[in-house]
């Protein structure tokens, strides 16, 4: 793989990973006028829970839902050009236009209107867009092989980067796919989140892994992935470094983890062997997912990482990949018991998901 850093029109950096052997050299010029932007993101700690709430209302004006031809995740054509200069690209990384989380944010009172129980702070991180191909008419699922592991080593690439950044607390790679999920860019793509912050979901489960570490001697998700695999009623797919299978307590109507067998805090851990093999146990994940309802599924993919400075001994790296899909043409609404409570009610059990994964013949070598 290649990799290649250059800066867009308005000072942004632009990271270009290549795995095609005869991908031209990048060089190629931002040619828009783009005036710099100020991103004035803030966050604010909710007193009664204790979570910090970003605020980014610049964020108002990004691009809504364009049509195809005027895409700006696609190329640069002739009097077209976009947030990527060159004419083609392999993987392509660059600081979003629009962050929910950036440096150099303007300071800001320490409290809201003088509340002590109200911290607030600058929303001082970073956020990045990540292009997975440049054929704005495919899905991460129809990549192959080799581009995925593409796609890992540049996740495991900004990983350190925003690890290293400033501020940043907690990175956080993920990818929305379908409108129902609220995507409003098409093209394949994915985000990377530089929190300034430890989130609350990872917070819990990071306390949560360390009673069970004082109580057994043990690491949490090494004996859930230890019992899955014994079980196999859950299982829905397995390669030598991972397994797939849909967790005991799922929470959604579909939803999956990838676990390595071995413990990692984050994606710069894995080696290259792991690497490849969640390539390959990825792509059939996705293509039973879509297999499903006989239709692209909409869905999540959110990895949990380490935080950068603490729990790092505990996390145990993994993907959680699930839809909001309850049947093919019903969607699970988040209702009062969910949103108000979080207290959430699934509609299947997760061993009949499991079930209806692993039936069919999805053309994988992962079984």
């Amino acid at each position: 793989m290649r990799r290649t850093a250059g800066k867009l029109a308005d000072g942004r950096e632009i990271i270009y990973f290549d795995d095609t052997p005869d991908a031209p050299p990048r060089h190629a010029v931002d040619t828009r006028d783009l005036p710099r932007t100020q991103p004035l993101s803030e966050v604010r700690r909710d007193p009664l829970t204790g979570e910090w709430v970003a605020m980014a209302a610049h964020r108002q004006t990004r691009t809504y839902k364009p049509p195809a031809d005027l895409c700006p995740l696609c190329p640069s054509t002739p009097g077209k050009p976009t947030e990527v200069p060159e004419s083609s690209y392999d993987v392509v990384v660059f600081e979003n236009r629009f962050p929910s989380f950036a440096q150099g944010v303007p300071e800001l009172p320490s409290t809201v209107d003088g509340m002590p129980m109200v911290p607030r702070a600058a929303g001082v991180g970073r956020c990045e867009v990540m292009c997975f191909t440049s054929d704005h008419d495919t899905s991460f699922g129809s990549l192959p092989v080799s581009r995925v592991r593409t796609v890992v080593d540049a996740w495991a690439d900004r990983t350190a980067a925003l690890n290293a950044t400033p501020g940043v607390e907690q990175v956080f790679p993920f990818e929305n796919r379908g409108e129902e999920i609220g995507v409003t860019l098409s093209h394949p793509h994915g985000q990377m989140y530089g929190y300034p912050f430890v989130t609350p979901k990872t917070e819990r489960m990071l306390a949560v892994a360390a009673d069970y570490q004082a109580s057994h001697g043990r690491p949490l998700m090494g004996d859930i992935l230890a019992a899955e695999r014994a079980a196999g009623t859950r299982v829905i797919a397995k390669g030598e470094h991972w397994t797939a299978f849909v967790p005991a307590a799922a929470r959604w109507p579909v939803e999956v983890h990838l676990v390595p067998h071995r413990q990692v805090p984050d994606l710069p851990a894995l080696t290259d062997a792991e690497r490849d093999d969640f390539a390959a146990l990825y792509l059939t994940v996705l293509h039973r997912l879509d297999a499903l309802y006989d239709r692209p599924l909409p869905y999540i993919a959110a990895w949990h990482q380490a935080p950068v400075r603490t729990g790092r001994d505990l996390a145990w790296l993994h993907l959680e990949v699930f839809s909001v899909l309850r049947t093919a043409d019903k969607l699970k609404y988040l209702a009062g018991s969910e949103s108000g409570m979080g207290v959430w009610v699934n509609d299947a059990t997760p061993e009949q998901i499991a079930e209806r994964l692993r039936g069919g013949n999805f053309g994988s070598t992962h079984k």
